[in-house]
Formats: structure tokens, sequence, C-alpha cells
């Protein structure tokens, strides 16, 4: 019995061991990532969380205020910017799921009024194509000052392709989105969120509207000439931006789009338009399936902060970093951080 015991221990101790190994690693590949990109003057901090099979690490560096030193936490809130669609994405294919809506339904079954121009040539709008940018609505509302102001808007806009054949990034359809999605089940769009979403997963940090003590926490950012930027400020439903979330919190998110039992994360997964040979828009995901990897991810950028995320199914993972500085050149320069540590964790992981 003694040798079992012994044997026994010395198991647990070297599980440990591999254990302590794997986290070491992935906190080592984070941080080289993250001051290697600190490097790069025109950034002030970064936030980085991966979860990985079952285990998040998180890690922050840098000054959220230049010269102050002031290094961001688990508490610092960001803003989501258009990873907010993917909430959208979720509470759309919920909907989908409940049959409160269908993917093929006329969007105008769903307005208060007739919108004639809201076709072309005959072929209507469907909800996959708002869900995937290929509406042919414009880039930003016409009208966006208020929610009246933003169907006053609708009515103007012409749409010039078949609705379904041409990708074009819109952030006027995830609005529309939200407010349909806000009729069929009754509830404010906020509410939705809350009631589907951030409930359920515990992710109490999360939210659109922030109290006075949550305003402390919130990062304001800088653009490349290191000017302070304002925060976003939310007049319509909130279907493309406008919640704002923690590292912490985006473990759990992260946790949730891993979970392949979720019919909901399941069906928001699906490819919808193939934009490429190896890409497609799902429920406002970007999803690249190729030889090598399968991944779900979706950028975010406001006026003083970027972020992305990544989602790697086959390798039960998902990568979050966030940085309080935005300029036309950060996506791409934190894309290619992600991608640069994606490489770093794997090698570890042989």
């Amino acid at each position: 019995m003694k040798y079992v015991t012994l044997i026994l221990f010395f198991a647990l101790l070297g599980c440990k061991s591999v254990h302590t190994t794997h986290q070491q690693n992935v906190e080592d590949a984070i941080t080289k990532n993250a001051l290697q990109l600190l490097e790069d003057k025109r950034f002030h901090s970064v936030s980085i969380a991966v979860y990985k099979d079952g285990e998040s690490t998180i890690q922050h560096f840098g000054e959220l205020t230049i010269g102050k030193g002031n290094k961001p936490n688990d508490s610092t809130l960001y803003e989501l910017a258009s990873v907010t669609k993917t909430f959208t994405g979720y509470i759309a294919a919920k909907a989908v799921l409940d049959q409160k809506i269908h993917l093929e339904d006329d969007i105008r079954v769903y307005l208060d009024e007739p919108y004639p121009k809201l076709e072309y040539k005959g072929e209507p709008i469907r909800i996959k194509h708002l869900i995937t940018h290929t509406s042919g609505f414009p880039n930003f509302p016409i009208k966006s000052e208020n929610k009246k102001a933003f169907f006053e808007g609708l009515k103007l806009i012409k749409i010039e392709t078949k609705p379904g054949e041409v990708y074009s990034y819109s952030n006027t359809a995830p609005e529309l989105t939200a407010y349909i999605l806000e009729k069929v089940y009754q509830k404010p769009f906020e509410e939705l969120v809350t009631e589907f979403i951030l409930k359920p997963n515990n992710m109490n940090q999360t939210k659109f509207t922030l109290t006075e003590n949550d305003r402390t926490r919130l990062v304001k950012g800088y653009n490349d000439k290191n000017e302070l930027m304002p925060n976003f400020n939310r007049t319509l439903w909130g279907g493309i931006s406008g919640l704002h979330s923690t590292t912490t919190d985006l473990v759990k998110y992260m946790k949730l789009q891993l979970a392949p039992s979720n019919p909901i994360v399941k069906e928001s997964h699906k490819k919808l338009y193939k934009e490429g040979s190896d890409f497609w828009e799902g429920y406002h995901w970007y999803l690249i399936e190729n030889d090598h990897q399968l991944m779900y991810r979706h950028h975010g950028g406001i006026y003083g902060m970027q972020n992305w995320l990544v989602i790697y199914p086959k390798q039960n993972m998902g990568i979050s970093i966030l940085t309080n500085t935005s300029f036309n050149e950060t996506g791409e320069i934190l894309e290619k951080v992600v991608d640069n540590l994606y490489d770093d964790i794997m090698k570890t992981k042989k």
C-alpha cells in the first residue's frame, strides 16, 4: 500500500510539474509578444488573456496614462467596439433556434413602414444578409443621432447590388438586427444581452451602461499623436458597439465560444457566406478554415482603443488582446501579435 501511495504521489507531482511548465510557457509567450509590441512607442498599454484547455492566463503591461506608470489590471474596463457584434450574432443565432426569426425572412416584415427601396430589382434584404455584411447597406447609418433618425436614414438608402452577393462591411446592418431582436423578444437589446449571455456566464463586469464607479475603471485611450480620445457615446441599440468588458470576463466569453455542446454557439459559428477560398462569414464571426487551422475571430476598433478576439476550437484555445491606442494600422499590428502569440504557445505545447 505504501508503494502505491508513493507512485500516486509522484504521478500527481509530475502532473503538477507539467501543468506549471505549460502555464509558465504561456506566460513567457505573452510577455515576449507584449514587450515587443510596446517597443512601438505609439502603444502605451496592452492586456492579453489566453484561455487554453480550461486554464486562463492574463497579463497586463505598460501604462494607461502616459507618464503615470499606471498599469492596467483585471478590473480595467475596455471598450469592445465591434467585438460587440459577436454578442449580436449570438442573440440572432438564439432567435433563429427559437424560431423568432428565420434567415430567409425579408427584413421589412419586422419594420413598421413599407421601405420599398430596401430591395434590389425585386430581391429583398434578408436576415442572413444583415448578419453577414451582404445587405448592401452603407457602412455607417445615414442618420445616427437617435433611433428615430436611424429609421429616417433607412428611407434614404439606395441598394445598388443584389443582397447576398457582395460583402461590404456595414455598421448599419447590426443596429437594425438589434432592433429586430428587440421586437421579436419584446425586450430592450441591452436586456437581451444580459439575460442570454452575461448572466448565464457570470460576466458581471461586461455591460453597456456604466455606473460612476465603473467609469473610474474605464480606459481613456490615445491616437498615434498621443492625444487623448473620447469614449464612444452610444445613441442607438448597441448592435455594433457599446459593450465594455474586462480581461477576466473575456476569458468567460472565450470559454462560452468553445462550448461544443451549446447549440447557440454551434449555430452562431455556421458558415453563412463564403468570401474567399478559406474565409466565411458566420453570425458576425469571421471564420477561417484551411488544412492547418480553424479559427473564429473579430476585431474591435474605437476612438482610443482596439482589440482582437480569436477562438481556436481545435486547440481549445482563445486569445484576447486589448490596447489603449487606436490608429489606422493598429488592427493589422495586433493581428500579427495574436498570430505570433498563437505560434509561440503551440510550439511550447509540443
